[in-house]
């Protein structure tokens, strides 16, 4: 039924960013990408921003989505856990100013150190399962997915949006809004890669888990056959 997801991503992913769009359209600064929050406050936020809103809430869907698969797929469990980790890691930057501001300074850079040090400790001890796992899923356009959400996600977007790069282009027109609205869409995007990317694997190993046991024998004459009709 991969035909009908397709479509339902693409114009999931479509509606909401004309939502977005519109909504700043309509009533100018709506986005709240760049507010001050109080008179102390000299260099702004965008945290208020549905689209900084809308980040964390696709975040926690991954995350409940690979607690589903670490649960119900075993096979699969030590990639779940790996990605399941990540989308945490994420969700605790994303909500780093809350943290920081209404709880305790630095209390984000705490916890992801926590989940991160436990997520490599699992992966590390397990890595012989998480070889397993990859070599059993593997071609998997879950996995591509969510690969092309980590570029934009850890290289693009860091580069893109870096403050110095727009300061150069725009010289004595630049405003720190422009560089927050294209550093928040962009990472936008790359989160609805990432959703699409946990969706689809977790078709995938839901596959995996419940299809029909083969005889290792088989197996073996299957690939076998395989290799010798070639590539083409």
């Amino acid at each position: 039924m991969a035909w009908i997801r397709y479509p339902v991503y693409f114009l999931g992913i479509a509606f909401v960013t004309w939502a977005l769009t519109y909504m700043e359209l309509a009533s100018p600064g709506s986005l709240k990408l760049y507010v001050f929050v109080d008179e102390n406050d000299v260099l702004g936020t965008s945290e208020f921003s549905p689209v900084e809103i809308i980040q964390p809430i696709i975040l926690g869907a991954c995350g409940v989505i690979m607690g589903w698969v670490a649960r119900y797929c075993p096979s699969q469990r030590p990639i779940a856990f790996l990605f399941g980790g990540m989308a945490l890691v994420f969700l605790i930057r994303e909500l780093d100013y809350f943290l920081d501001r209404y709880i305790v300074n630095n209390l984000w850079q705490v916890l992801v150190a926590i989940v991160g040090a436990l997520v490599m400790a699992y992966t590390y001890r397990h890595r012989r399962r998480l070889r397993i796992a990859l070599a059993r899923i593997w071609p998997s356009p879950g996995l591509t997915f969510l690969f092309c959400g980590a570029v934009i996600l850890f290289a693009f977007v860091w580069l893109v949006g870096h403050e110095p790069l727009w300061m150069s282009i725009l010289g004595d027109a630049y405003q720190r809004v422009v560089k927050l609205a294209v550093e928040e869409f962009i990472e936008l995007i790359g989160y609805f890669l990432w959703m699409v990317g946990t969706i689809e694997y977790a078709f995938q190993a839901r596959a995996i888990a419940y299809r029909t046991p083969q005889p290792a024998a088989r197996r073996r004459r299957e690939k076998r056959r395989g290799n010798s009709q070639g590539t083409f």
